[in-house]
């Protein structure tokens, strides 16, 4: 049970610690939270942790089979910075047009559970992140290729994500009264937000640092807290 209890928590701290960096989901979290309220930035943020846990639970199980769709995962990478793209341009005219106020693809009449699990699937990003984490915990033991393990695994995984959206959704709360409800200056935080995060994806791409070579090479994923989360682990790495 212990070893459970400690797949479930190594989850959750990897999910939770890696939802934190800027990007495209949680930026967008924040801003619905800002100019929609908490219900509607609460419904995107559990639909993007749909799409996320399945794509988890692909790369427990189907490993094999995701390698083989990396041709898609590149179009889709493609298709993602086409997204973050419009989603900067979309700030840019609210904060240059006072009436609009909000992102009109963000606050779109789609609902936003379903919003945030078409935009969490058309990314990619999710994918080699995680084949590098199962890697790693795969080959240090703590993980084994068993059904339970996997549970417990992508529940840790969706309760980290669900707490890493909360961060967001109530700091884009924070946010928005620190500024005194200014709409303009919000929109044009968010809109360069998202415009720096274009242009990282995009030199990625351009050095080839992509989603189909991270895949093909899970091992070289290097992860900043990943001494944090396995001390004992890595002392015995480096002995």
């Amino acid at each position: 049970m212990m070893k459970l209890i400690r797949i479930l928590f190594t989850g959750l701290l990897i999910s939770f610690l890696g939802s934190l960096p800027l990007g495209t989901l949680n930026v967008a979290i924040m801003q619905i939270s800002i100019s929609d309220g908490l219900m509607p930035a609460i419904w995107f943020g559990l639909g993007s942790l749909t799409s996320e846990v399945v794509y988890v639970r692909l790369s427990l199980i189907a490993m094999d089979w995701v390698r083989k769709q990396k041709k898609i995962f590149s179009y889709l990478e493609w298709i993602t910075l086409a997204i973050v793209v419009a989603l900067a341009i979309s700030s840019f005219y609210a904060a240059l047009h006072p009436s609009v106020k909000k992102n009109v693809i963000l606050s779109s009449t789609l609902h936003r559970y379903w919003l945030g699990l078409f935009m969490s699937a058309l990314n990619p990003v999710q994918i080699p992140f995680w084949f590098g984490w199962s890697t790693v915990l795969f080959t240090k033991g703590i993980l084994q290729p068993h059904a339970t393990q996997y549970n417990w695994y992508t529940l840790g995984i969706g309760t980290g994500t669900l707490l890493g959206n909360f961060v967001f959704v109530f700091g884009g709360l924070l946010l928005s009264q620190k500024l005194n409800g200014n709409q303009n200056v919000l929109n044009w935080i968010i809109g360069g937000i998202f415009l720096v995060t274009a242009i990282i994806q995009a030199i990625k791409m351009m050095r080839h640092k992509d989603v189909e070579h991270r895949i093909d090479h899970p091992e070289e994923e290097q992860h900043d807290f990943e001494s944090v989360l396995l001390p004992e682990e890595r002392k015995e790495q480096n002995k």
